[in-house]
């Protein structure tokens, strides 16, 4: 008799865990998130300097620690002064030519070339400098905050700065 009654004893257990498991289960899927879909369309761009908008695509930027996407559009020949950020910075070309070189001051002759569907990853403090070649697209991710630090900021030109004039011949 003991062992009948030890064997509904372990079914019992047995089917309270299995409950247990079912529901933990249920519980985990509804509390997951759908996939959200951003469309390119819906990105809210804000010029940042002349010539380069920024739109956030995922996470928050700002917050400490916290990971996130953002995409950077520039037009062409766009100059992106020497910089560097608090984070290391992973950046993805989306479209057109992203040319990029390390150092303090703006220097042509350090630029790397990067094309659609290259990766670098730049690690943080690494001052940088960038231009464009065509309307270009890049897309970054990493831990915030996102910090912008100017090596120089006299050299920032803000977004609202009128076109340099062009020199008469």
């Amino acid at each position: 008799m003991k062992k009948n009654q030890m064997g509904k004893i372990c079914a019992a257990v047995l089917g309270t865990v299995a409950v247990a498991i079912v529901a933990s289960s249920q519980e985990k899927k509804e509390s997951m998130e759908a996939p959200k879909i951003t469309h390119f369309g819906d990105l809210k761009w804000t010029p940042i300097i002349k010539g380069c908008d920024l739109a956030p695509v995922s996470g928050d930027m700002n917050a400490e620690g916290a990971a996130f996407v953002l995409r950077l559009r520039c037009a062409d020949g766009t100059k992106i002064p020497a910089h560097w950020h608090p984070t290391d910075e992973n950046v993805t070309v989306l479209k057109g030519t992203f040319l990029f070189g390390m150092g303090d001051t703006f220097d042509e002759s350090k630029l790397l070339t990067m094309n659609v569907g290259n990766f670098v990853s730049m690690p943080k403090e690494m001052r940088h400098f960038a231009t464009c070649k065509g309307e270009t697209i890049v897309q970054v991710h990493a831990t915030g905050p996102f910090k912008v630090n100017w090596v120089n900021p006299s050299e920032v030109q803000p977004p609202d700065a009128p076109a340099a004039a062009k020199p008469k011949s």
